[in-house]
């Protein structure tokens, strides 16, 4: 259960009550202060003693707005739909916030394509369009650097939630060198999902079994990838593939799965000649080169549309975000990426799309406004676990809502080389993947524009 906030501030009142009355002193109340830190951030109240035995103590002082718009953006609708009970309560306490502070919360709805202009271009003029902003990292990280954004300790206190039980709010991982990102607690990643119900029409091993046995790794993957691809229907054509996904993230996810990573963001050094890096895409090389297991639907190996050409249900393993699911016409399950030969199960795939709630630098009383945000998800726990809603809109079976929350959530490596500009991973995979070029020699073709790139966007 949630603290009661009021409840606690007036059981202690009461207590202040009867010592004053003993002492005859009068003074400021520990408990208006302890209200008002945790409700506002800011500095503490004071509380009159009310002497009068028929009426109730007064509450601690709340900062009055003057009917305030606080902003909150995203690229999508962030307002509770309210078609569940958590969203209706989310709502109504919504509105209680808004009163309370005597404030309009307004969700800023701004196409992607558009979003990142729209922050740049009003935060170099010291008037940000929306008081919090949701943001990919590979986008925060350039912002950071600029003095954009400021860091969790600017805006909260150890009153605030994110700080103690971090049930209402929680910190995100930490980017150069600090942490600034926050959001709700969530039970969400990515995996490797597979389709059901070609798994039993060609009678393959759940990979879900595999792996509760300690047997899913890169060799049992790709042993099931070259079962699945086959001429089902002996045409002399093959219809059936092991394997879909874009090259890109097969690269990017394969080396997390093998204790690698593309760029390593905390030393500021490329990481395309890490000799994990390597090992990973001479295993995508051969799935796409060798095993030709990959079915290419666009006819372009290294297309971002192939991200999608699993929806065609003629593929057995994908790699997939949970919100790709929506269309399907086949049962999916799901499993972590394989780990491969250095790879452990403390990281099974790259977070290249991680994204989280950020406070602009400019934005007025940024700890008030952090504080109005935390307390409107402060309303009586329906879920039984974060993201339940969620995930049960996107996964009907239990064994996938297990596997994703016990093996999957939190296993996700921040990869932020997108924020790199000129940084050569399209061009690196193109040769290995469509021109069969040497891995090795394609990252010791490439090592110094990446470097290049890193070197030139700056350290934190």
């Amino acid at each position: 259960m949630r603290k009661t906030w009021n409840f606690l501030s007036l059981l202690l009142l009461s207590m202040v009550l009867v010592i004053s009355g003993c002492s005859g002193g009068g003074g400021t109340s520990p408990a208006a202060e302890n209200e008002q830190n945790a409700e506002s951030g800011t500095d503490t109240g004071t509380a009159q003693n009310n002497t009068e035995s028929n009426t109730e103590p007064p509450a601690a002082d709340v900062p009055d707005l003057n009917g305030r718009v606080i902003k909150v953006a995203a690229w999508w609708d962030l307002k509770p739909a309210g078609e569940t009970a958590s969203d209706k309560a989310r709502l109504d306490k919504i509105a209680e916030v808004e009163k309370k502070y005597n404030v309009k919360i307004e969700f800023v709805n701004v196409p992607f394509e558009e979003y990142m202009n729209k922050f740049t271009t009003t935060a170099l003029a010291g008037e940000p369009f929306a008081d919090i902003v949701q943001m990919e990292y590979k986008s925060a990280l350039p912002a950071i650097l600029k003095g954009q954004l400021l860091p969790l300790s600017e805006f909260t206190t150890d009153e605030n939630n994110i700080n103690k039980e971090a049930n209402l709010m929680t910190k995100y991982p930490a980017i150069a060198g600090d942490y600034y990102a926050f959001d709700t607690p969530t039970s969400i990643g990515l995996g490797m999902h597979y389709n059901r119900d070609l798994f039993k029409k060609l009678s393959l091993p759940d990979p879900q079994e595999l792996y509760n046995k300690g047997e899913w790794n890169w060799d049992k993957f790709l042993e099931l990838a070259k079962q699945a691809t086959k001429d089902t229907d002996n045409d002399g054509k093959i219809d059936v593939y092991g394997y879909s996904g874009w090259a890109i993230d097969a690269l990017r996810h394969f080396t997390a799965a093998n204790g690698g990573t593309i760029v390593d963001d905390e030393n500021a050094k490329e990481g395309l000649s890490d000799p994990k890096t390597i090992e990973a895409a001479e295993f995508v090389k051969r799935l796409y080169n060798v095993e030709n297991v990959v079915k290419v639907k666009t006819g372009d190996k290294t297309n971002w549309e192939e991200s999608n050409t699993f929806k065609d249900g003629d593929v057995a393993l994908f790699t997939a975000a949970e919100w790709q699911l929506g269309d399907i016409t086949f049962a999916a399950g799901v499993v972590p990426i394989p780990n491969g030969p250095q790879g452990s199960k403390e990281v099974t795939y790259a977070n290249n799309a991680a994204s989280a709630k950020f406070i602009p630098k400019g934005v007025e009383d940024p700890q008030i406004v952090y504080q109005i945000w935390e307390e409107t998800f402060d309303i009586s726990q329906i879920e039984e676990y974060p993201g339940q809603d969620y995930l049960e809109s996107r996964y009907t079976d239990e064994r996938d809502i297990a596997m994703i929350r016990e093996h999957i959530a939190g296993t996700g490596r921040i990869l932020l080389d997108d924020a790199y500009a000129g940084y050569p991973i399209g061009d690196y995979v193109n040769d290995i993947i469509k021109n069969n070029a040497s891995v090795t020699a394609t990252a010791e073709k490439y090592k110094a524009q990446a470097q290049a790139a890193v070197d030139k966007l700056g350290k934190p």
